[in-house]
């Protein structure tokens, strides 16, 4: 017996090349799986586009429908003109200083954990004694029943108390101050008195939130 190796056997070129009309068409495929996934991801995105519009839309149709049904007590538009402007306090909590399109002045405390708001950003915000549609006063009980209330239109909302409202005289503008606390997150509001007149010393507020 031979103790030499072997050299190993030729495979014929004939044998490995595949046929071009089989490479050609299993590009193809390729292609078209390619394209099918390009359009299903678009599609999907599409749908989060639209389901995000929706969402938007019901939210303001809501804020709009309390509106209306006199569940708020104040309104308005606000845009974030300053952040933390004494220097950050807190982890968590950042105070913010926000001017509305009818010069009313906001400084508010936020947990930014939850609530994270950029200078330049534009908010709509309402004060409210009750999350009822039609401002039908709240009882002591948690309701559970599930049904469609005002914050169903806002994204962050608190609830506190008016601790303090006074009225200051700058340049010979008069304009109400109010204070209110939110379990320790603080809000002052200055605005026309005649805008902050239904809200009083010792008012239960809730205070929504809902970026535009």
């Amino acid at each position: 017996r031979d103790s030499r190796a072997r050299p190993p056997a030729r495979t014929s070129s004939v044998a490995r090349r595949r046929p071009r009309r089989v490479v050609a068409l299993e590009a193809r495929d390729r292609r078209g799986a390619n394209a099918g996934v390009a359009r299903n991801a678009a599609r999907e995105s599409t749908t989060r586009m639209a389901g995000s519009k929706k969402k938007s839309a019901a939210a303001a149709a809501t804020a709009q429908k309390a509106t209306a049904g006199g569940a708020t007590k104040y309104e308005d538009m606000f845009e974030v003109i300053d952040r933390d402007p004494d220097g950050k306090k807190f982890d968590r909590v950042s105070r913010y200083k926000c001017r509305s399109e009818f010069d009313a002045e906001l400084t508010i405390d936020v947990n930014v954990d939850v609530y994270p708001l950029t200078v330049g950003q534009r908010f709509s915000l309402a004060l409210a004694p009750t999350l009822s549609l039609d401002g039908t006063p709240e009882d002591d009980a948690f309701d559970q029943s599930g049904k469609p209330s005002l914050a169903d239109g806002y994204e962050y909302v608190m609830y506190g108390k008016c601790y303090k409202k006074v009225d200051e005289n700058a340049g010979g503008l008069t304009r109400a101050s109010a204070y209110i606390s939110f379990g320790g997150l603080l809000m002052n509001l200055k605005a026309d008195p005649k805008n902050l007149q239904e809200i009083e010393i010792d008012d239960r507020i809730y205070l929504l939130m809902r970026a535009v």
